[in-house]
């Protein structure tokens, strides 16, 4: 029960802030950055103009500019974690930290970037009351500030079969899918589940998945959401 009302704080501005007061940081959800950038370069070129969404204390971003990205935007609900992160990279113009809910980020006009990175914020709404309309909305609201093939970068531990949907029923998407093993040590392992950079097999129901890499595969899922033209 505990577990549970835990989970149905996550889209509560109080749990984070009391969570970052007493956090000292920085925590990576799901995966670090240097686990991840090969997808990055992949599909984020790095003069790209970049959102991350729900950022936290996390040092991703970080990461990205230290590997050459120009402009990284970071958003967070939490009034707590923003103004920490302002401290610390008060001397980082590239980065920049915004408090703002990603329900609403009229902040933003439409077509602002070129790439949103969500690295758990769209799970974190999922575990809350009326989870799928908040998620709806958010996936709207990221969809209006992307440019046209503008890309949503998604990694979730959702597999497809509970998220193909949602992303498709939101917003006009084409998407591909890539996976990566849960715990990544820093030498790679000799028998990786699936290759990187090597976009999954994906059919409508996403269904063939369990075809290539078994039953309850011990992965994140990466979800890119490439925005139609409009």
């Amino acid at each position: 029960m505990r577990m549970g009302r835990t989970m149905q704080a996550y889209g509560e501005p109080s749990y984070w802030d009391e969570r970052y007061s007493h956090e000292s940081g920085p925590f990576d959800w799901y995966q670090k950055y240097n686990a991840l950038a090969p997808l990055l370069h992949l599909y984020i070129p790095l003069h790209h103009r970049v959102l991350v969404v729900g950022c936290g204390n996390s040092a991703f971003s970080e990461g990205m500019v230290n590997d050459g990205y120009k402009e990284v935007v970071n958003i967070d609900i939490s009034s707590v974690v923003i103004q920490a992160m302002q401290r610390k990279y008060s001397d980082r113009p590239q980065l920049k930290y915004i408090r703002m809910d990603v329900l609403d980020m009229s902040g933003f006009q439409t077509g602002s970037f070129d790439a949103v990175v969500d690295k758990g914020t769209l799970d974190s709404l999922l575990c809350g009351n009326n989870s799928r309309q908040l998620a709806v909305k958010m996936l709207k609201e990221v969809e209006r500030v992307l440019k046209n093939k503008g890309v949503y970068m998604l990694i979730t531990y959702g597999a497809p079969i509970y998220r193909l949907r949602l992303l498709r029923d939101s917003c006009s998407w084409t998407i591909k899918l890539h996976v990566i093993e849960k715990f990544m040590l820093e030498a790679k392992t000799e028998h990786q589940t699936w290759e990187l950079t090597n976009p999954v097999p994906l059919d409508d129901e996403g269904s063939s998945v369990e075809a290539v890499l078994g039953k309850n595969p011990d992965v994140h899922y990466i979800y890119i959401c490439i925005k139609d033209d409009s």
